[in-house]
């Protein structure tokens, strides 16, 4: 949404990595403007054990790139 509604250039790529069976949060990846800092409150959630329901569960902070993690299906 960050990139979309505005119409920017910028895109940025994302990625999580979802257990099929325990829901468990395995991994993400992001390429693009500001991923130092984004994959930082991800990697926390991952060290914590989250799952994706964990993710679905949270509220994205708006407008921001990092909400489509907590947006994706």
């Amino acid at each position: 949404m960050y990139y979309t509604l505005p119409d920017k250039e910028e895109k940025t790529t994302m990625k999580l990595v979802v257990d099929e069976k325990t829901n468990k949060i395995l991994g993400a990846h992001m390429v693009g403007e500001h991923a130092a800092e984004i994959i930082q409150g991800v990697a926390i959630a991952l060290k914590m054990g989250a799952t994706k329901a964990d993710f679905d569960a949270t509220v994205g902070i708006h407008p921001t790139s990092a909400e489509e993690f907590v947006t994706m299906r």
